[in-house]
Order: structure tokens, then C-alpha cells, then sequence
């Protein structure tokens, strides 16, 4: 009676939430059946207490004669406890508590946990058993439109709040993403130098460029470095994952930006005009754009000449949009080339043959040339005889013998 009274005691003291100690006794459809040691009752542990993973095989995990650590769940009664005492048992809920109890103020750690699957507004992980969140915000450093494809992995993740009474466990993978980035930036900077021509991967492109990752640091090559060509959309001239060499124009590392150029390490089209266009030469451009001074023919890709409206054409030109037009295929002579100020002059009259000047009409032709009537000649001044004399003159010899000098003198 000691014995059975003993017996008894002992299975009162098994409680829900108790920590006991159970031996399995055997194992059949994915199911244990557990002895609780030193209380004389059995319990059940299934695979899904054991493990989230459901297609798994119970036997990886436990094997008969295994004593552990197990958590009561509930007491199961009615038909499935078939009158006796039997108990709900769990592994994976027992190393949840002791994961709840070890997070406590690990706020700021890095921990390894496992993605279970992606739910709305971000992804659902696994950490010893604690099931944690994290959101869509904190998985990357740009939003990530397709969740699935972390699903299964193990990732590396910082854990951003833990409140074991409301069950929240909150992480971001972006917090470990960018200070690895920060490090490799750090690490990057120290060994890059402005004029340096290095190797990257295209890693995005945008409208205004694209981004090239030189191991650890993205730099960004403008629209305007892609090539020397005029370039409408960056896409046209690289794709996400090319590899390319590319030189540093600008190190700004406390800005963490780093300016880089494509066309700088590829040779430019007017390095090699003096030998492809030299000064003398005839060669077939297209007219690219009409201005009031002139019109710009492209001779090849990234080499452009000015044809001025003085060249154009033998007679006159007002306007160069009266003569020629926009797409316009024409032949050019090279006047003058100057690779080093990327500029070439042209002319389209040059090739043509100069209009002849209207011949001069002689003597002899019969015809008079248009003349301007000359002035007529001015009359000759009349020239003066003066009587000789040997006393001269008086004037009364010119006023007569009849003139009367008083009264002049009046």
C-alpha cells in the first residue's frame, strides 16, 4: 500500500507546464510513446512536437530508450487516454522556453536562424525553436519582391526586439547586410586610388547610369561615361551581371559614393579621325543637326564636323535649313582637323566646281560696255587784257569822264 500510495503522489505532482524527464518506450506512426520517469505515468510525444518540419522521420530525432527534457502540454483525456492518465508531451516547446529565457536582452546580437516560409509583409524564421518575423523592410537594402526564394535557407540576422510575454521576436537581415557592406566599402576604399582602372560586375541599371560592384563597393558609371557615342538608354550599352573594366574618376569615402567611367578605358573615336578623315580628304557624313551658322555632319560614331553656312553652297545661303536637312547623306571635304580640341571643319561647296565669272566686252566687240555719263567739263574762266600803259590807270578810266566824285563821296 506504501508502494500505490507513493504511485499516486507522484502522478499528482505532474503538471502542465512541468519540466519532466521521459524515456521512449517505442515508436509507431510518427508518434512516441514516453515513459515519465519516477511518476509511473506515460505521455505522447509526436513528430510535431519534436520538429516544425512535417515531412520528417521521426526516428532521425528520438529512438527508443532515449531519456529527455520534455515539457508538458495538456493532460489527455476521454477516448484517446482510454481511461488511463496520459499527458501531451513536447521537445520543440521545451527549447523554445530555454531560447525565450536565453533571448532576453540579446537586443543588437547577430544569430543564424532558418526561413520557414514567407507570410505577409515579410518572411517567418525559426530560431531553436522560437518562431520570429522578419519584416519585408528589414530584408534587404532595397525591397525585395519575391520572398520565396529565401525560403529554406539559414540566414544570418539581427535580432531588433524579443518580448517573451507577447511572443514577438523581431529581426532584420538588413542590419547585417549593410554593416557587412560598410566593412567591405571600408576595406574597398583602402584600396582603391582615383586613375585606377579596375574590373566589376554590372550589378543594376537605372535611366540615369549604371552601378558596378568593384567586390564589396558599388560604383556608379553616369549615362554620359557609358560610352563615347550619344547613349539614349544606359540598357542599350550594358546589362545586370556584364563584366567590365572601368576607371575610377572620383573617391569620395566619406560619402561612400565613387564616380567610375566605361568610355575612359575604351579608345575614343577622335584618336584615330586624323588617320580615318585627314585634312584634304573626301569622305560621306550625315547631317545630325542645322543651326543658323552652319550644319554638324557625324563622319563616324562620336566624331561630328561643322560644315558653316560659308561652306554650304557657291551661291548664298540665309539659312542652312533652306539647303540641307536633318538625316541628309552628304559628301564632305575635310578642311582642317584638330583631334585634341575635338574639332573638324568641312565644306560641301569645296567639291563642287566654281560657278564662271561672266566674261569683260571689249572694243573691238562693237558694243559699248555700260558706262556712267561723265560730268561735263567746266566752261574756261575768260582771261582779262589789261591796256598797257606806262602811268597805269585811274579809276576813272573804268568810271568815265561823266561820273561825278563828290557825290559818290557823300
Amino acid at each position: 500500500m506504501n508502494e500505490f500510495e507513493t504511485l499516486l503522489n507522484s502522478v499528482e505532482d505532474v503538471k502542465v507546464r512541468d519540466v519532466v524527464k521521459g524515456e521512449i518506450l517505442s515508436i509507431e506512426n510518427n508518434q512516441a510513446q514516453v515513459a515519465i520517469v519516477g511518476t509511473g505515468v506515460e505521455g505522447v510525444l509526436t513528430l510535431r512536437e519534436i520538429t516544425s518540419d512535417r515531412d520528417a522521420d521521426i526516428n532521425t530525432f528520438v529512438k527508443p530508450g532515449d531519456v529527455l527534457d520534455l515539457l508538458v502540454i495538456k493532460q489527455i483525456v476521454g477516448k484517446d487516454a482510454e481511461g488511463a492518465n496520459v499527458y501531451l508531451l513536447s521537445l520543440k516547446r521545451l527549447e523554445a522556453r530555454k531560447a525565450w529565457t536565453d533571448l532576453e536582452g540579446k537586443e543588437g546580437e547577430i544569430v543564424t536562424v532558418k526561413v520557414t516560409k514567407d507570410v505577409k509583409g515579410g518572411l517567418s524564421v525559426d530560431f531553436n525553436g522560437v518562431r520570429g518575423f522578419i519584416p519585408a523592410s528589414m530584408i534587404d537594402t532595397y525591397f525585395v519582391k519575391d520572398t520565396k526564394k529565401f525560403v529554406g535557407e539559414e540566414i544570418e540576422a539581427k535580432i531588433i526586439e524579443v518580448n517573451a510575454s507577447e511572443n514577438r521576436f523581431i529581426l532584420s537581415r538588413r542590419a547585417v547586410v549593410e554593416a557587412e557592406a560598410a566593412e567591405a566599402k571600408k576595406e574597398a576604399f583602402a584600396q582603391l586610388q582615383e586613375g585606377d582602372i579596375v574590373e566589376g560586375t554590372v550589378s543594376r541599371v537605372t535611366n540615369f547610369g549604371a552601378f558596378v560592384d568593384l567586390g564589396g563597393i558599388d560604383g556608379l558609371v553616369h549615362v554620359s561615361e557609358l560610352s563615347h557615342n550619344r547613349v539614349k538608354r544606359p540598357s542599350d550599352v550594358v546589362k545586370p551581371g556584364d563584366e567590365v573594366q572601368v576607371k575610377i574618376l572620383k573617391l569620395d569615402e566619406e560619402a561612400g559614393r565613387l564616380s567610375l567611367s566605361l568610355k575612359a578605358t575604351q579608345k575614343g573615336p577622335w584618336e584615330e579621325v586624323e588617320e580615318k578623315a585627314p585634312a584634304g580628304s573626301t569622305v560621306e557624313g550625315t547631317v545630325k543637326r542645322l543651326t543658323d551658322f552652319g550644319a554638324f555632319v557625324e563622319l563616324y560614331p562620336g566624331v561630328e564636323g561643322l560644315v558653316h553656312v560659308s561652306q554650304i553652297s557657291w551661291e548664298r545661303v540665309e539659312n542652312p535649313k533652306d539647303v540641307l536637312k536633318v538625316g541628309q547623306v552628304v559628301n564632305v571635304k575635310v578642311l582642317d582637323v584638330k583631334p585634341e580640341e575635338q574639332r573638324i571643319s568641312l565644306s560641301i561647296k569645296a567639291l563642287e566646281e566654281a560657278p564662271a565669272r561672266p566674261a569683260r566686252n571689249n572694243d573691238n566687240d562693237g558694243e559699248k560696255r555700260d558706262r556712267k555719263p561723265r560730268a561735263p567739263r567746266k566752261a574756261a574762266k575768260p582771261s582779262y587784257e589789261l591796256p598797257e600803259t606806262q602811268e597805269g590807270f585811274g579809276l576813272a578810266d573804268f568810271l568815265g569822264e561823266d561820273f561825278d566824285m563828290s557825290e559818290f563821296l557823300k
